[in-house]
């Protein structure tokens, strides 16, 4: 008997690895971007030394304030465990892509018209999961595709099921808009999945309801997707847990 889903496991593990392939070199500049070297001089802050002809207490106010917002690659990022960053993404960077992916919602009930806010809302759980994997130490792109597709499709994905290999890609330069236009170009990737989409962990019926009304929603369908996006971080911490890589 044929199968009702136009989607087998093969075909959504091609386009997962897609996403990874996005997310990955994002979240790198994410973590490592530090041209005034302000992460390391958490660590070892230096008044003596000069960079660009700024005086040295200058640069260590601006390394203070990234070590207070536990920014990855300062000291108070090296002292948190792996549950408390996982938190940090969730907070800061899937917080301020959930503006993106509320945003639709202004328009009220015509938003459920059209599948771009359940494209936004997969792709930001997307980018969230890809750091929780990394945080983990799931850094290949098999393990990424294995826990997106358990996490946002409710499938499972064979260890042993062959990918497509990865494009020769430019690496993105930091922008203040490179995680908007990550999110973006990750929707498009995926809206194509339809039904796919309304498999990941979504806003509970109450926020969907409120989600309908015109301007009001847009604050209802931001409380909901949050909420959404922070079960489907604790759903990839259970699923990184249980396939921690063997020592």
């Amino acid at each position: 008997m044929a199968s009702d889903d136009p989607f087998d496991n093969e075909t959504v593990a091609a386009i997962l690895a897609r996403v990874v392939w996005i997310v990955n070199p994002v979240l790198d500049v994410l973590a490592t971007f530090d041209p005034l070297g302000l992460r390391e001089r958490t660590k070892e802050p230096d008044d003596d030394r000069e960079l660009l002809d700024i005086p040295g207490h200058v640069l260590d106010a601006a390394a203070w304030v990234l070590n207070t917002a536990t920014v990855p690659g300062t000291k108070a990022w090296d002292e948190m465990d792996v549950t408390a960053r996982t938190r940090w993404w969730v907070i800061r960077v899937g917080a301020v892509n959930n503006l993106v992916v509320a945003y639709p919602a202004v328009f009220g009930a015509i938003a459920d018209l059209l599948p771009v806010q359940a494209a936004l809302g997969y792709g930001n759980q997307a980018i969230v999961l890809c750091a929780v994997a990394r945080e983990y130490g799931l850094t290949d792109t098999e393990d990424q595709v294995r826990m997106l597709a358990q996490v946002l499709n409710k499938r499972v994905i064979n260890e042993r099921m062959t990918l497509p290999e990865a494009p020769n890609e430019p690496e993105p330069n930091w922008t203040p808009f490179v995680l908007a236009k990550t999110l973006w170009r990750i929707g498009k990737m995926v809206r194509g999945l339809s039904d796919e989409l309304g498999k990941r962990p979504h806003p509970t019926k109450r926020y969907t309801y409120l989600g309908r009304l015109p301007y009001v929603g847009i604050v209802a369908d931001y409380i909901g997707e949050f909420g959404a996006l922070e079960r489907a971080a604790a759903d990839g911490q259970r699923w990184a847990t249980a396939n921690l890589p063997t020592v």
